[in-house]
């Protein structure tokens, strides 16, 4: 959400926690919670609905493809959740999918080499051919596993090794992308091709 969207959506938030009184009214207009500024208000001009219409349509126009649905493999309808692996209409489940976990802490690039998520294995073993999802990070993509490396990692005076999955699918702004989300807190799926 852009930063007028946010300020819109906590306006509305606000405005209806605070609607059956003026004093905690008042103090969140105070405190800057309900927002009085022309611009964001026009964004709530045609209702609560019609705002999260217009931001999800903005959000697909102009970066559908950081935009991750989680379709069943089998009747292709929405799952629950983006972390599920079994389908709620037709009970498949593609558990049997994902063959590792890897908990991703880092990622970085040489020059004139590929780029490396670095991190731990959280469980399972990880080959060469296989694939990172990273549509749970926001990013639409499954880029294959090029090569496994050990990384010297160092920080407050004690090393450690951990494993470097190079990969060479990701544009420069998805890379940098990934930079600014590190560490991911929850582990990411290694599936089979």
């Amino acid at each position: 959400m852009t930063e007028n969207e946010t300020l819109a959506l906590n306006h509305h938030m606000y405005t209806y926690k605070s609607s059956d009184s003026i004093y905690l009214k008042n103090i969140m207009i105070e405190r800057g919670w309900i927002n009085t500024e022309p611009e964001i208000i026009k964004l709530l001009e045609n209702g609560y609905e019609a705002f999260e219409q217009n931001t999800v349509k903005r959000i697909m126009r102009e970066t559908p493809e950081k935009v991750f649905f989680n379709y069943c493999p089998n009747c292709n309808k929405l799952a629950r959740t983006p972390q599920a692996k079994q389908c709620r209409y037709c009970g498949y489940s593609w558990h049997h999918l994902t063959v590792a976990q890897f908990k991703l802490n880092n990622v970085f690039q040489l020059t004139g080499r590929n780029f490396f998520l670095i991190g731990q294995i959280a469980e399972g073993k990880i080959k060469e051919g296989q694939r990172i999802d990273l549509r749970i990070l926001g990013l639409n993509k499954k880029p294959k596993i090029q090569s496994i490396e050990f990384a010297l990692t160092r920080q407050d005076g004690k090393a450690w090794e951990d494993i470097a999955l190079a990969i060479n699918e990701l544009t420069t702004e998805d890379q940098e992308y990934l930079k600014s989300i590190m560490p991911v807190r929850n582990p990411i799926d290694i599936i089979m091709v």
